[in-house]
């Protein structure tokens, strides 16, 4: 029997601009003051668009990292293998800045711009994101020693990506990773157990010898990775090379790759040191210190991360939408539908909004309101946009029905990948009590929220309520801790709620502020109410194929 033609089926979403289809983020990208990039990220958001590209993510995930920790002789190699397809991802990451740019560009806007890059970006193949961030997030802590950061510096903002496993003394680019967590505490890094002994005098800059494992060494095949260790000081950061000043391997050796839920294309490994070189960062005792704006960019890019899983899952669902068939009209005219894809595609705009406003925030590195600011925001907008990510991806991938269940469509990686980055870290519960830790250690920041929130006050009397009854949850410390992340929620939907009132469509806040805010609106999406624009918001996220 002769193969029948396929009917009724939307056509492949690709040939189309990623960044030019995301009316949220080409608004946001000038309005946090990075409009000079708008050229490099159609370029980006082309590719990002592309065929060619999307083959390079279904490829990299399908074909999984090979773990080498011998040679055909019997010697230490620990070494991990992609598939060339991972390599053209990371090129082009590295060519666009997205991995250290903003150290190097004193543009205003830069860490706005580099955000924009990311979220177009890594919605073509999350897994990638992972070296690409550490390098970002280790400069500022490298900075913490100044002769350190001299010599590694200029490497971590090349734009060449330069694979070639060798000293990077002797390459174009590098690449930081990181490894903080053990297996007997995980996010409670002080339980710690692996050493480190001074060669020689030791201090800030020194030599030391490290002796342990780390049940998390995240893209082993990076340059160096950022590692906590116990010295006699306490607990401290140190940068481990893969190779020895002399040209020798250093001592890491991999034990083997993790077997994840998504993130396939990534490469996870537990590390085991046999007295591996490392050089101290900034002084022993104070690692959690060193490393702690480290941890402000790489939440950032967590929020950044699961804000373009969002708009993947939007587009495809819209995109399937418009051009599939059912009960005799299209999928995107019927009622329910309609309710379904408004929803989505609003808490994909809400997302992108905060992000946004997030990385600008980064870029006033010397304005201490922005400073205290950020401090709250990050953790606030962390917990709360990577903690939708997996129901909107789930109902994204619904709207596809079981197209959308096989892997041959992108939606079961999406799915996989959604939750890690409500993972990574500092999972829901870490991000709370660090929200909680902030506002009693350092109340300028609570200041700082609310004065942010507050710049919409007299916009909509909604907003105006809930803002008030906020600032009593906040302020009543009793049983805080037991409401945390009810807290933290209300926090994230008013910050999304005052920039949407201030800066967003009228259709898309007026949406928001009266499901989200005022509290019509159900338990899932699609539940939006009657009275919502919701042609409005679904035309602001249709992609558009050439």
């Amino acid at each position: 029997m002769p193969m029948r033609e396929s009917t009724n089926q939307p056509p492949p979403l690709a040939g189309h601009d990623a960044f030019a289809d995301d009316t949220a983020l080409m608004e946001a990208l000038h309005r946090e003051g990075a409009g000079w990039a708008q050229e490099e990220l159609h370029a980006l958001g082309t590719l990002a668009g592309s065929a060619e590209a999307k083959a390079w993510g279904r490829l990299a995930n399908t074909y999984e990292p090979v773990l080498h920790t011998h040679d055909r002789y019997g010697d230490r190699r620990d070494e991990v293998e992609f598939h060339p397809a991972y390599h053209d991802l990371m090129r082009t990451a590295v060519s666009h800045g997205l991995h250290a740019a903003p150290w190097a560009d004193e543009r205003p806007g830069a860490h706005v711009a580099r955000a924009a890059k990311l979220q177009v970006w890594v919605a073509v193949e999350a897994g990638h994101g992972c070296p690409i961030t550490m390098t970002y997030a280790a400069v500022p802590a490298l900075r913490a020693q100044p002769e350190i950061a001299a010599e590694w510096e200029p490497r971590l903002v090349s734009r060449v990506y330069d694979p070639r496993f060798r000293p990077a003394s002797e390459k174009h680019g590098a690449l930081l990773g990181m490894g903080m967590t053990e297996r007997q505490g995980g996010s409670d890094v002080r339980a710690n157990t692996t050493r480190a002994e001074p060669l020689g005098a030791g201090g800030p800059g020194g030599e030391y010898a490290l002796t342990g494992h780390k049940w998390f060494f995240s893209a082993p095949m990076c340059d160096g990775h950022l590692v906590l260790a116990q010295a006699s000081g306490g607990l401290s950061c140190f940068l481990v090379p893969r190779w020895l000043p002399d040209g020798a391997r250093n001592s890491l050796r991999l034990q083997r790759l993790k077997d994840k839920l998504g993130n396939r294309s990534n490469a996870s490994s537990e590390v085991e040191f046999d007295r591996a070189w490392g050089r101290l960062i900034g002084e022993e005792g104070r690692g959690v210190a060193t490393i702690i704006e480290m941890v402000g960019h790489t939440r950032l890019d967590c929020v950044i991360g699961s804000s373009a899983g969002m708009r993947l899952g939007v587009a495809e669902a819209v995109h399937h939408a418009a051009h599939r068939r059912a009960f005799g009209r299209e999928l995107i005219d019927q009622p329910l539908m309609r309710n379904v894809l408004a929803d989505l595609a609003l808490e994909s705009e809400a997302a992108t909004t905060l992000a946004m406003r997030l990385a600008r925030a980064y870029d006033a590195q010397q304005d201490a309101a922005e400073n205290a600011f950020k401090r709250l925001a990050t953790a606030v907008a962390k917990y709360w946009i990577c903690k939708r990510a997996p129901a909107h991806a789930a109902e994204a991938l619904e709207c596809l029905g079981g197209d959308g269940y096989v892997e041959d469509s992108p939606m079961p990686r999406l799915l996989r990948e959604s939750p890690l980055n409500g993972i990574w870290e500092g999972s829901g519960n870490v991000i709370c009590l660090d929200v909680l830790r902030a506002m009693r250690r350092d109340p300028e920041t609570v200041e700082a929220f609310f004065a942010e929130v507050g710049a919409a006050a007299g916009a909509d009397a909604r907003l105006d309520i809930e803002v008030a009854a906020l600032r009593d949850e906040v302020a009543d410390t009793e049983t805080l801790e037991v409401r945390a992340r009810r807290v933290v929620e209300r926090m994230a939907l008013v910050l999304q709620a005052s920039l949407l009132v201030r800066h967003g469509h009228p259709a898309i806040a007026d949406a928001f502020v009266v499901s989200r805010v005022a509290g019509d609106h159900g338990g899932a999406f699609g539940t939006l109410p009657a009275g919502s624009d919701a042609g409005t918001i679904i035309e602001r996220a249709r992609p558009k194929l050439n």
